[in-house]
């Protein structure tokens, strides 16, 4: 008796589920442009005055 009472529990257990609807809804994917504005700041003086140093060095003395 036990048996049976436990197989048709199992049996309620795996049939029930199958019982319900499931509905899944697939909508279409909505691809928008991306408008980013970056702001940087770049630091170049010193850069500048490292690459024309060489003038700096090749001028005469009276120049200066």
């Amino acid at each position: 008796m036990r048996r049976w009472l436990l197989r048709g529990a199992v049996a309620a257990a795996v049939c029930l589920p199958a019982c319900t609807r499931h509905t899944i809804k697939f909508e279409p994917i909505e691809i928008k442009p991306i408008h980013i504005t970056m702001d940087i700041n770049i630091k170049v003086q010193k850069q500048i005055e490292n690459d024309f140093a060489f003038m700096d060095e090749a001028k005469p003395k009276s120049e200066k």
